[in-house]
């Protein structure tokens, strides 16, 4: 049972640097785009549409390692219901 409570840990640290992941991320691309409309004031306003495509998706990449991450989880929990040490995708079927 000990390695279902480190899917865990694993679980939850794997969600915690996916977002702090996306944030550095996200951080530095409006970072780069205020100090581009900053020098150039005229081009602020395609700076900021380019920007918000790729803030966009990395927010998509995010959500959707955040839906693996709960569907681990659940596999774990799972695992945890049945009492096997083993998540139920993975058992071999009886009598096999």
């Amino acid at each position: 049972m000990l390695h279902l409570g480190l899917g865990y840990i694993g679980l939850g640290i794997g969600a915690g640097l996916c977002m702090i992941g996306a944030g550095f991320g996200i951080g530095r691309l409006s970072s780069s785009a205020l100090e581009g409309a900053a020098r150039q004031p005229e081009a602020a306003q395609s700076l900021q549409m380019l920007m918000i495509i790729p803030a966009a998706m990395i927010e998509g990449a995010v959500l959707l390692a955040l839906v693996i991450f709960f569907l681990a989880g659940n596999t774990l929990n799972k695992a945890v219901a049945t009492g096997s040490g083993a998540p139920a995708a993975i058992e071999a079927p009886v009598g096999h």
